[in-house]
């Protein structure tokens, strides 16, 4: 036994040290991307103001800014369109590629002849895909209500983006069950769908929601694609449709608002799948299980 182990002055300042690493850690997480944040906007202002570059070319912070203010509730009702078609899409998402990944694992010559598909999928541009599904879609009739067809090319064309991550990470995590469990279910005479509820979808679990974080920021991605190009017929009211029109009007500061909130959408659903992630998992997986430094 060493000095080190009776002394109790010793182990309270290593706690205290220990305490005071974690605080800083947390104070940073949040603290330092906000500093460069703030760096990146004021040498954006000072830019512009040195340099006078032309507000149709590069507009300042606090033009945006009032461009933003202005166009609030214009920009506000198109934000919720594209938030909308992404939602859609990422559910449609999750329910194609979660769904298809357990039908792969129950039968391979399923995931032989359709997996392909999915991959030409996810390699073809869809920037050359959405114009012709937006030309081929029709009008959705359910009885209750129609879902217009450029509703239905946007949800398509996002889902398209959104699908192939959670398909893959899903069919990965079904795979990667412990092999000596899958042996003792089949000892105790379990049956395939016992095995796959019990052992294979929790061990899938951390591949699906690491698909899901990835496929929730390519969702967004898909739905203002889908809206660049419904726009250009002039069918979009979206935030990207909101662009365009900015950008033919030499609006170069109300083209900046709505891509600043493009990406905002984008961090705030990246955040709130990593929240759902992080509570999903913080009990039981090594991923989130938090460690004494």
């Amino acid at each position: 036994m060493t000095v080190k182990d009776t002394d109790p002055t010793l182990i309270d300042a290593e706690e205290l040290a220990r305490q005071r690493s974690q605080r800083l850690d947390r104070t940073a997480r949040w603290l330092l991307p906000a500093l460069m944040l703030i760096g990146a906007v004021a040498f954006w202002q000072w830019r512009v103001e040195a340099a006078q570059i032309p507000h149709y070319i590069l507009p300042s912070p606090t033009r945006v800014w009032a461009a933003l203010v202005e166009n609030a509730a214009t920009l506000f009702e198109s934000w919720l369109i594209t938030v909308q078609t992404t939602l859609l899409a990422l559910i449609a998402a999750v329910i194609g590629g979660a769904g298809l990944a357990m039908i792969f694992n129950q039968s391979r010559w399923a995931e032989m002849s359709f997996y392909p598909f999915a991959v030409i999928l996810q390699v073809t541009p869809v920037v050359a895909v959405a114009p012709l599904i937006l030309i081929y879609v029709s009008d959705i009739d359910l009885g209750v209500f129609v879902i217009p067809e450029k509703v239905v090319g946007m949800l398509i064309v996002s889902w398209i983006v959104a699908f192939f991550p959670i398909l893959s990470n899903s069919t990965l995590g079904l795979r990667s069950a412990d092999h000596n469990l899958r042996d003792l279910f089949s000892i105790y005479g379990a049956t395939r769908w016992q095995r796959l509820r019990y052992l294979q979808i929790p061990a899938a679990l951390p591949y699906f929601l690491g698909g899901l974080r990835i496929a929730g920021g390519l969702s967004l991605i898909g739905a203002v694609v889908a809206e660049f190009v419904a726009g250009t017929g002039g069918m979009g009211s979206g935030l990207a449709f909101r662009i365009l029109e900015a950008n033919y009007r030499l609006k170069t500061d109300l083209a900046f608002a709505a891509l600043i909130l493009i990406a905002l959408t984008g961090v705030l659903i990246f955040a709130v799948l990593s929240l759902v992630s992080h509570l999903l998992l913080r009990k039981w997986h090594e991923s989130a299980i938090k460690r004494e430094v």
